[in-house]
């Protein structure tokens, strides 16, 4: 078993967490909130009153943080930060969705600290995390990959392998982000559209999520929508978060771009907070 530092407890932070010290391993934890520490502690892991803390002794350090503000905060800072507690010979795992600029620029950081680095987004939500069925896309060495899968398997029911290059896992994870949302985006237009012409909305989505077109994805989507039930499981405004990364690093993509000015319209109306499905709200769906 190994050492770990968890920097960052938020919904899926303290799940992940969880799943470490369940499969035995020494868990330090650290979060910007110190309220978040008091339950894990109770099960077993040690806190920490900075990131640099969080990495004494640490042979694994995994980071899951909103964005690329406060990833660079937690890394960065030249006091307190993670990058100067990490010990040469340890892997810095970031599991954050972050750009794929910034997940390069801290695996050159890590280098230059004689550690190892792979970016390890996740794919799932609360359910899975709590499950230990997350998937994990990793960009990085495949040996360093190896040396790290016995701890992503605590939380993960698979590891996939983005490629070599730093920030592989962060733009494939951008990808499957932004398909979501670009599904969300559209089939709320197209209900619009539906509606518009006269149609019976329950009916006609029946009818398309019986066709080729359709996915089970698109199904649970107009579920929701139909519903107009918006628990956040995958917040409007992380959504937004994302497709903002993607179109950065997408350069001049039409699509992308049509998307993020749709939820920043959505997360403007007071929407942010909810399922990103809450972007049917923009327009007039009647069930």
């Amino acid at each position: 078993m190994s050492r770990v530092a968890v920097l960052g407890l938020g919904a899926m932070g303290a799940r992940v967490a969880q799943r470490l010290l369940a499969a035995g391993h020494a868990v330090c934890v650290w979060n910007r909130s110190p309220a978040a520490l008091t339950a894990l502690c109770a099960i077993g892991a040690e806190p920490a009153p900075t990131p640099r803390a969080a990495l004494i002794g640490a042979e694994f350090a995994l980071s899951l943080l909103r964005d690329d503000e406060a990833s660079r905060s937690v890394w960065f800072d030249p006091h307190d930060g993670a990058l100067a507690g990490l010990a040469g010979g340890a892997i810095a795992l970031e599991a954050s969705t972050l750009s794929p600029a910034l997940a390069r620029e801290l695996a050159a950081a890590v280098d230059a600290r004689g550690a190892g680095f792979l970016d390890v987004p996740v794919v799932g939500s609360r359910p899975q995390a709590e499950a230990g069925t997350l998937v994990t896309l990793a960009g990085g060495d495949a040996s360093v990959l190896e040396r790290a899968r016995p701890l992503l398997a605590a939380y993960s029911a698979r590891v996939h392998h983005a490629g070599a290059a730093a920030g592989a896992g962060m733009a494939l994870k951008l990808a499957v982000n932004a398909l979501f949302a670009l599904q969300a985006g559209a089939l709320a237009e197209i209900g619009a559209l539906l509606l518009r012409q006269g149609l019976d909305l329950p009916a006609s989505l029946e009818a398309i999520n019986a066709l080729p077109v359709a996915s089970p994805l698109l199904a649970a989507l107009g579920a929701q929508m139909l519903a107009d039930r918006h628990e956040p499981l995958f917040p409007l405004e992380l959504a937004l978060k994302d497709l903002r990364y993607a179109s950065a690093a997408a350069g001049a993509n039409r699509l992308l771009s049509a998307a993020e000015a749709q939820f920043a319209e959505a997360a403007a109306a007071g929407l942010g907070p909810l399922q990103l499905t809450a972007v049917r709200r923009l327009y007039r769906w009647r069930a």
